[in-house]
């Protein structure tokens, strides 16, 4: 469990804040504004670059917590440049990190209660929420966040998205 989740989480906002930093780079060579990043969209029903940065974040130190028996600190969701999204993609890691691995390892079949926005709930398991919810929405708004880089004109590649080789 540990390794399906903080060992999936955390590389991976790292690689966000790395596509982020390519941004950054891209607009210091005047090719774009980087202020008219973070509100961008890749359709007017999606969320913003800020936001599938947030939610991304959200997803991943919501599971993180539940599977660590922990409460997740609120996820920021205020606009924000660049500099501030890269800021929040790092207390986010630094969050994960910081939990326990003992509890997260026994999580797999223990139940763990997911509360949306709304305020519903939804009960899984450690495993389906990881495997079936909070790893698929993670990616979604991860990999959204990349198209809409590469939409404005950032120089991306998969291997931007992808990040080092690891080992596990």
């Amino acid at each position: 469990m540990v390794q399906a989740s903080v060992e999936v989480f955390v590389p991976y906002l790292h690689n966000l804040s790395g596509l982020l930093d390519r941004a950054t780079a891209h607009a210091a060579t005047g090719a774009l504004d980087p202020a008219t990043l973070p509100p961008m969209r890749l359709a007017s029903d999606m969320f913003n670059l800020t936001r599938q940065v947030c939610e991304a974040n959200r997803h991943a130190t919501i599971a993180s917590a539940l599977l660590a028996g922990q409460v997740a600190p609120a996820t920021e969701e205020s606009d924000a440049d660049l500099a501030e999204l890269q800021a929040r993609i790092g207390r986010a890691i630094a969050f994960i990190e910081s939990l326990p691995r003992e509890p997260i390892a026994a999580s797999a079949e223990r139940e763990v209660v997911f509360t949306f926005r709304s305020g519903a709930t939804r009960a899984f398991t450690g495993r389906s929420l990881l495997l079936t919810f909070s790893l698929p929405q993670f990616f979604f708004h991860v990999t959204t966040a990349y198209d809409i880089l590469r939409h404005a004109g950032v120089p991306l590649v998969k291997a931007d998205y992808l990040g080092p080789p690891r080992s596990i």
